[in-house]
């Protein structure tokens, strides 16, 4: 034990990579094969460096040859490689002969794993950085169902070599993680980044597995990518399980309503099926070929500083119940969703929006942080095809119905807002239900809160049995509710 000197912090000490290998290299039960496909064998590379790697490594393997990969793992479908499917098609595979060649009479102690990846790192002309799949099927006790842990990166560096580099780091990091820190998968995922800075590589998708972690939420997991700096954006589907932005956007019309749901209402609901039949019929966009994108950004999420998780699991039940694909993101500013959904889709743009959310992107004092100030914002947030549909807003006071006909910006932004109007950028939405224009997230939390009648009125059918049934928002527990929101029909942060 060394010295300690007053002044000293507590503070985690993380193990070298090496240590890490020989760890397991000198576990004499920890058995498994590697195949790692487009970047070298890196990850096994750091194992067989370490020394040991004869009682660890069954098998060593990279199939480069589409020819000869396709007669080892199947043909893929998509005629793509880089893909999901290849990865789980590689861990199915391997973990099978393993089984199969290695007698469990003769290794009645082993803990049997598949290392595999599939990747693609920087093109030769560096316009592409490359991405790939990273996976690790593994026993945490013999006999046992195997666990699993897939990831999708990007690559961040510009150079071949140190992308195989970071990812040969990134595999022994979730090799060891899944062995020594599957009881704490949070953790677990912050040391994925051990010895790597966040600003080589991302990782934008995680999905856990099996046995061990049966009772993960990968929902929760893709949030603690976002409150860890891992990525800018997840998305999961109705089923809960994560998915990757860039397979269920690739050359997609795009439909993005941005709120709080806090919980979903009848209004948000009509937001959304207006817009679309709008959206449908603005040309070029054909039903078959639209994703809808129900968003909610971090800054919404939080309370006092830090991420509400109940909170968040409260809207993310609500809005699968009803079928919805759900995107967490860390973008507060609209231009910067735009600019996301670019990068996977040339198709529409289509962003649903409060009239008060449409004033406040107006407002310049949102864009001091850019060179080019608002300007450079609306360059970016309407420089593609893309249109804004408007859902109006109705006084309470005074009756007056808010549509981008009578919409008040400020004088210095008359022009640029007609600019964008008159060319058809901006839409208003027509067809909607004026029977529950009065209905607000915060009044129905302020109704649940003092226990009074009526809220359940205010919400899409089976919303409100969902909440009683389990307990979401406080509905039997009225103990938090009130600040955090909207303060109009979608969000309170609504750049």
């Amino acid at each position: 034990m060394g010295l300690s000197l007053p002044g000293d912090h507590d503070f985690e000490s993380v193990p070298s990579i090496k240590n890490k290998v020989l760890r397991i290299n000198l576990n004499r039960n920890i058995y498994g094969t590697f195949a790692e496909i487009g970047a070298g064998q890196e990850t096994v590379r750091q194992f067989f460096r370490a020394g040991g790697a004869s009682g660890t490594i069954a098998k060593a393997m990279s199939a480069y040859d589409k020819d000869f990969s396709d007669s080892i793992y199947g043909i893929q479908d998509d005629g793509r490689y880089v893909t999901e499917s290849r990865l789980v098609k590689m861990l199915d595979h391997e973990s099978n002969l393993i089984e199969e060649r290695l007698s469990r009479e003769k290794h009645p102690e082993k803990l049997f794993f598949t290392y595999a990846n599939t990747v693609a790192t920087i093109d030769f002309a560096k316009r592409y950085l490359g991405h790939g799949w990273v996976g690790i099927r593994f026993q945490a006790s013999p006999e046992e169902d195997y666990s699993e842990i897939i990831l999708h990166v990007r690559f961040k560096e510009r150079d071949a070599r140190l992308q195989q580099i970071t990812l040969g780091i990134l595999g022994t990091n979730l090799i060891y993680g899944a062995f020594y820190k599957h009881d704490n998968p949070r953790k677990l995922l912050e040391y994925l980044y051990d010895h790597i800075d966040k600003d080589k590589i991302e990782i934008d998708m995680i999905n856990f597995a099996g046995p061990r972690f049966k009772d993960v939420d990968n929902r929760l997991m893709s949030l603690q990518l976002l409150k860890h700096g891992m990525t800018e954006a997840v998305m999961f589907g109705p089923d809960g399980n994560n998915i990757l932005s860039a397979r269920i956007l690739y050359k997609k019309n795009v439909l993005a309503l941005r709120g709080s749901f806090r919980p979903v209402t009848k209004v948000n609901m009509d937001m959304f099926e207006t817009a679309r039949r709008r959206f449908l019929k603005s040309g070029r966009v054909k039903e078959e070929n639209v994703e809808t994108i129900f968003e909610i950004t971090l800054s919404n999420l939080r309370a006092s500083g830090e991420i509400d998780e109940k909170d968040f699991m409260h809207r993310a039940e609500l809005l699968c119940s009803l079928g919805q694909t759900v995107m967490i993101s860390n973008f507060k500013e609209y231009y910067k969703l735009v600019e996301y959904f670019n990068n996977y889709t040339k198709e529409r743009i289509g962003l649903v929006m409060g009239v008060n959310n449409l004033v406040e992107i107006f407002d310049t004092k949102y864009y001091t942080h850019l060179s080019g100030g608002i300007l450079e914002a609306f360059g970016k947030l309407f420089f593609k095809d893309l249109r804004v549909y408007l859902y109006p807003m109705l006084d309470q006071e005074t009756g007056e119905l808010t549509t981008s006909e009578n919409l008040k910006v400020h004088p210095r932004m008359k022009e640029l807002y007609k600019f964008f109007k008159y060319n058809g950028k901006l839409k208003d939405l027509e067809d909607y239900n004026p029977d529950i224009l009065h209905i607000f997230s915060r009044e129905v939390l302020r109704m649940i809160d003092a226990g009074e009648d009526g809220w359940k009125q205010m919400l899409p059918e089976g919303i409100p049995t969902l909440m009683e049934k389990e307990n979401l928002f406080g509905c039997n527990n009225n103990e938090q509710n009130s600040n955090k929101d909207a303060a109009s029909h979608t969000e309170d942060a609504p750049l």
